[in-house]
């Protein structure tokens, strides 16, 4: 059969690598363009289905090599990641990319429509669950962050977790590819984008309705206050400057518990401890009936320090302290790491995490096994992450059915409920004074089904894309090959006696060199011809 690629101008190529990586660029950016994202992989997948398999997968490598690299100047100069493992984050997704997109060809020039637009979404959301398991940075980067400002789409995060969101946003690309392909059969494209189209709805639909039934069943007033200027470390208040540090957030926390907060979320790391009484702060909190959280480096056992949260509770004899479970490495090496969570006595149920504990999806999961309403969030950013980190919290709250009360160094302070709606936010990102917000936090008696399910969305997609690719496999041992659009082959006719006969003369007559009759000369070019047609 006649497998060959359709021609394409030359400019294709290089069209499609731009298109593809402009769109990767801006839909994958610390601060997204959630619609990019959706488009960027259709100028890529529509090219693939063109062209042989070495130039689409050429093509695959460079796009999203080259979108990727919007994180470059974030990984090496920001965070300074070592060279090669900044190169590795760029270049390693790209190269997954290439196999991702080979089966998607591979499907879609078989004529199965339906199973080439499922197999870029399944793969892909397989990928990174397996990728974001073996992760010591957990679902960090993940594409369905870049969606957080599309209300509607993050609301499947609360039936799939954050692996169903990118499945939708692979989804309408490949499918969009799939059905406009080439070799495709009329009847497959129809039901290819009927199933797309229907899976799209009813997702969309889940998410609109979420978003109207929602109402609160308790409201709290909730401050977030951090202080700049405070250098790279953490404030003792054994020190001259540590004191005043400490003054001045007494100062900011008893100006917002005079206005009315009944729980005060201070930074990471705020202060540097090396005991858990704290008088100042927990003179503050039983005077004036207010829960307050901060941030502290605890040297309270110099053989075991940790990065700790220190909840003050009022007229409590010490603090309550949990341990941040997920340091970062290279970071927070000289810290022990914690192993239990923590919930605050007493109404709305409350928990508390640090930072990085929220980069993984076990930590909302337990959260939401515990019926938490509320996470209190110390945090530490790095400035240009401050939109991307914030929201990677905001995330687990959807998929958990909780809300967040989050306070960032160097980052944002964000309130935000369990439908993922930002409800107050502000900016620390380069601020010397303090910054502060108080606003009334709707609270609500959710239970996601993620909480049941957890990743299982996840994992399932690596198995289905898995099994695509084996099917195929085994069609192409059967002898299964690319559809085409050209003219069917002709069956090889079986020979009467009289053409044996005639052949058999003609072979008889150029050997003896005599000339042959017109008509004998006549039916061997007849045969011949009907041989050689047979073999086309």
């Amino acid at each position: 059969m006649d497998s060959r690629p359709d021609r394409l101008p030359r400019v294709a190529a290089p069209l499609a690598v731009a298109l593809t990586a402009l769109g990767w660029w801006f839909g994958t950016h610390l601060e997204p363009l959630w619609w990019a994202a959706w488009l960027a992989p259709l100028p890529l997948l529509v090219y693939a289905l063109r062209v042989r398999a070495g130039p689409a997968s050429l093509a695959a490598f460079a796009a999203f090599a080259i979108g990727g690299a919007n994180a470059w100047h974030y990984l090496h100069d920001v965070v300074r990641v070592p060279l090669v493992v900044t190169l590795a984050a760029i270049l390693a997704p790209a190269l997954l990319m290439v196999p991702v997109t080979l089966l998607f060809r591979a499907l879609a020039r078989r004529g199965r429509v339906l199973a080439a637009a499922l197999s870029l979404p399944l793969a892909t959301t397989g990928l990174s669950w397996a990728g974001a398991t073996l992760s010591a940075h957990g679902t960090y980067g993940h594409l369905a962050y870049s969606q957080m400002d599309a209300l509607p789409v993050i609301q499947v995060a609360a039936v799939a977790g954050l692996w169903g969101v990118g499945f939708l946003v692979w989804l309408p690309a490949s499918l969009l590819a799939a059905v406009t392909a080439p070799r495709a059969d009329r009847r497959d494209r129809v039901l290819a984008a009927t199933a797309g189209t229907l899976v799209l709805a009813l997702s969309l639909g889940y998410g609109a309705w979420r978003l109207h039934d929602d109402d609160a069943s308790t409201r709290l007033r909730v401050g977030l206050v951090t202080i700049g200027g405070s250098g790279d470390a953490a404030a003792d208040p054994a020190t001259p400057e540590g004191g005043r540090m400490l003054s001045r957030y007494a100062a900011e926390i008893e100006r917002l518990a005079a206005a009315g907060a009944e729980v005060v979320v201070a930074p990471e790391s705020a202060l540097l401890l090396r005991s858990h009484a704290v008088e100042t702060l927990q003179e503050l909190s039983t005077r004036h009936g207010v829960r307050i959280l901060v941030g502290a480096e605890d040297h309270s056992d110099p053989r075991r320090k940790h990065n700790a949260a220190l909840v003050f509770e009022p007229g409590a004899g010490e603090p309550v302290a949990y341990y941040k479970r997920h340091l970062i490495p290279g970071f927070e090496d000289r810290y022990t790491p914690g192993d239990t969570r923590v919930m605050l006595a007493g109404a709305p149920r409350t928990g508390v995490a640090i930072c990085k504990d929220l980069d993984f999806t076990a930590t909302g999961r337990a959260h939401a096994a515990l019926d938490t309403q509320l996470l209190l969030v110390p945090a530490w950013d790095f400035n240009e992450d401050a939109w991307l980190h914030g929201r990677m919290a905001v995330m687990r709250g959807v998929e958990g059915g909780f809300a967040i009360a989050r306070t960032a160094r160097d980052g944002d302070l964000t309130l935000s409920d369990d439908r993922g709606r930002v409800i107050a936010e502000a900016s620390s990102v380069g601020k010397t004074g303090p910054v502060s917000l108080l606003a009334e936090l709707p609270l609500r008696d959710t239970r996601t089904p993620y909480a049941r399910w957890g990743d299982a969305f996840g994992w399932l997609s690596l198995i289905a894309a898995a099994l695509l690719a084996a099917t195929l496999a085994l069609r192409r041992k059967h002898g299964d090959s690319p559809r085409t659009n050209g003219p069917a082959p002709r069956q090889r006719s079986r020979p009467t006696s009289a053409s044996i006969s005639s052949m058999r003369t003609s072979t008889w007559v150029a050997s003896s060199g005599v000339t042959a009759p017109s008509t004998m000369g006549s039916a061997s070019a007849a045969n011949a011809a009907q041989k050689s047609s047979s073999l086309v």
